[in-house]
């Protein structure tokens, strides 16, 4: 087989394999080159979901006439000069192929104009290697790039491409990924002649918030909270929703590193686990963050599209990422700055609960929807304290259930979660605050503060371990073999034994006592797992929360048990001295707010 050098038509279009894949991937490029160019204001007008026409205009520092030709061409860019600033990269395009790639399967257009040029100048490219020379045009300061009929010169690749309706949903969310790593920078979207989106710069938080709220949606600002923690050099920042506020898909996830859109294992992993203890099963939580660290600790350049990164010190940022997250949940308690639970409906808008739907911001049902605890039987008595044992809250003028309501009727001088009134069905307290009625399933309530209680003891006294009788012996890979040996000690820490008795094989001699019941095999295989694919493990941790969380519930006031309200005020306070009690350990909602507006709205006041 004959070796030859390939044409650059052809090897244009092969690097364009591996960044231009949809008109998604163009929009992002040209967008990414205009803000790299200092633009203020970026203008995008696409026609038939960017298959056939996709114009960006922005108002940057332009091109002089004698490097538009560079442009085009393959390994030239503005953004580099050597190593040392490719391992510090702190644009968003440097690798000096999006534009000849693009020109490559596209007829692309170059017009720009210098900022201190008197005239702009204009360039074409029909697919082919060869570019015409520069032409003049009228033009202000800055660059419009126009890509028309894409892929019309390649069209096995063309016909890979779906409808007009879904290619321009891919190309809309890029621009609102975009909108949101920039917010200091307007930007407009136009389909088909018609506005689509439109960003006003904004400098102030809320302006942030604005356009946070324009590209996720109200409910999700309403749900959020803000964030901001720097240690070091590193700095986190953004916002976290509720874990009411939770997703079916992971489609409400957004992340940037250095201003740049990132998709990582390493972050994802981080985030994950600080939502572990909060979140109901399968749903996946909401952020919109942003990570500030010095360029040269991450690798932007670990893929062509630049989505995937890798850091230099891969343990200490994912530290760090779930500390902070993990903290500002913890730190949630009702109050004044946190985040309100509605009853869904009552504005047009809803927690994702499950059984509600998302998309249309109303109860699947038609009907408001209120997490009920149904009726439970469980065989083991009462592990924690009744609350009958529990002293009468402070806020309270005397221990009589007349003073009880003679507090509550003083709501302006409640706590955040307000004086019980009643109790619902044995299920529901009933309290009045500032703005209206609490509603509190006390099960659920309960359930979250016994558990945060045992976690809050075994951290205290440490993991105990029970040796057993007869070690295990477990056969394993020499790698696992290796990475147990490595890992020994972070067993140790857990309350797990576990040494090496061979070259494939481990023998292990104690287990934390909580999970003495479990399989000391597979919880070996599970943990090394981890460890192999994530350089750390939190299995063991994570099963011994699951035991805490059964001890709690079993532990916790049951439904239907008639509590007093001397009792429902203990709660009460208990809920505002408890992290993360917005929530219980599956993840439903503690607590719902009905304001006095909203409960005129039910009965039609006013109107």
């Amino acid at each position: 087989m004959t070796i030859r050098q390939l044409p650059p038509q052809l090897i244009n279009q092969i690097a364009a394999g591996e960044v231009v894949e949809r008109p998604a991937s163009v929009v992002k490029e040209l967008l990414e080159n205009a803000l790299d160019a200092g633009a203020r204001r970026i203008d995008l007008d696409v026609d038939g979901g960017g298959i056939r026409r996709i114009q960006i205009r922005d108002d940057g520092g332009g091109i002089p006439r004698d490097e538009l030709g560079l442009a085009l061409s393959r390994h030239a860019t503005s953004k580099i000069a050597s190593l040392a600033d490719l391992e510090a990269v702190g644009s968003l395009g440097f690798r000096g192929e999006a534009l000849p790639s693009i020109a490559s399967v596209s007829r692309l257009t170059l017009t720009s104009r210098a900022a201190d040029a008197a005239l702009a100048f204009a360039l074409s490219s029909d697919g082919s290697d060869q570019i015409d020379e520069p032409k003049p045009a009228a033009h202000p300061p800055g660059t419009t790039v126009e890509v028309r009929d894409l892929f019309y010169n390649t069209p096995a690749r063309r016909k890979f491409l779906r409808a007009e309706q879904t290619e321009f949903r891919h190309l809309e969310q890029v621009v609102k990924r975009i909108a949101l790593s920039r917010f200091d920078i307007a930007m407009q979207l136009r389909h088909n002649q018609r506005a689509s989106l439109r960003f006003d710069a904004a400098d102030t938080r809320i302006g942030w918030e604005k356009r946070v709220a324009e590209v996720c949606g109200a409910p999700f600002i309403e749900n959020a909270v803000f964030v901001d923690q720097a240690v070091g050099e590193l700095r986190l920042w953004g916002w976290i929703a509720q874990p009411t506020f939770s997703r079916s898909q992971a489609d409400m996830q957004y992340f940037y590193i250095n201003g740049r859109m990132a998709r990582d294992k390493l972050i994802g992993h981080a985030v994950r686990q600080a939502y572990q203890d909060v979140l109901y099963h399968g749903r996946h939580p909401a952020f919109v963050l942003y990570l500030e660290l010095d360029p040269v600790l991450v690798d932007v350049n670990a893929h062509p599209t630049k989505h995937e990164v890798r850091f230099r010190d891969q343990r200490r940022v994912h530290d760090f990422l779930f500390s902070t997250v993990h903290r500002s949940l913890a730190e949630v308690r009702p109050g004044e700055g946190a985040p309100v639970p509605n009853i869904p409906g009552a504005q047009g808008r809803t927690p994702a609960y499950p059984g509600v739907s998302e998309d249309s911001g109303a109860p699947a049902s038609g009907r408001y929807f209120v997490p009920q605890q149904g009726r439970i039987s469980l065989p083991l008595r009462e592990h924690i304290a009744n609350y009958e044992r529990l002293q009468v809250p402070r806020y309270q003028s005397g221990s009589s259930h007349d003073g009880t309501h003679a507090a509550a009727e003083n709501a302006e001088d409640a706590p955040p979660l307000g004086f019980a009134l009643a109790q619902l069905h044995g299920v529901f307290v009933l309290a009045q605050n500032a703005r209206g009625l609490v509603l509190v399933d006390m099960h659920a309530a309960h359930e979250r503060i016994s558990y945060e209680r045992l976690k809050t003891a075994l951290d205290g006294d440490g993991i105990r371990s029970q040796p057993l009788l007869v070690p295990v012996s477990v056969a394993v890979s020499a790698r696992e073999a290796d990475v147990a040996e490595r890992h020994a000690e972070d067993f140790l820490q857990l309350g797990m034994a576990v040494q090496r008795s061979g070259p494939e094989t481990l023998r292990v001699r104690a287990v934390p006592t909580l999970l003495a019941q479990s399989d000391p095999a597979a919880l070996v295989r599970d943990v090394l797992a981890d460890l192999i694919a994530d350089g750390r493990s939190t299995r063991l941790r994570e099963s011994i929360n699951e035991v805490l969380s059964t001890m709690a519930c079993h532990g916790s006031v049951r439904a239907n048990r008639r509590l007093t309200l001397p009792e429902m005020n203990a709660l009460l306070r208990d809920m505002e001295r408890t992290e993360r009690s917005g929530q219980c350990n599956h993840g439903r909602p503690t607590w719902v707010q009905l304001d006095m507006a909203e409960l005129d709205r039910l009965f039609l006041r006013g109107r």
